[in-house]
């Protein structure tokens, strides 16, 4: 049985893409509402993973290396 639920994410375009059963990409935000949206609608799975990109966010279109998770810690807030 296949899940939705996001179980990894990825920095990229100034955004974090997410993923559900590691590569099924299901949803792309880049505001803290855009991102809470798809891990409110999706569900998140009890482990979440996140690729290096998101430790080297300035990489994938972010002023900084932690805006990545800066994004996801806002969209965690709205969730």
């Amino acid at each position: 049985h296949m899940s939705n639920k996001v179980s990894f994410l990825a920095a990229h375009n100034g955004g974090i893409r997410m993923f559900a059963e590691g590569h099924n990409l299901v949803g792309w935000g880049n505001t803290p509402n855009s991102v809470a949206y798809v891990l409110k609608t999706k569900g998140m799975a009890e482990v979440i993973h996140g690729s290096s990109s998101m430790d080297f966010a300035s990489e994938e279109g972010f002023d900084s290396d932690d805006g990545a998770h800066l994004l996801l810690k806002r969209a965690l807030e709205i969730v």
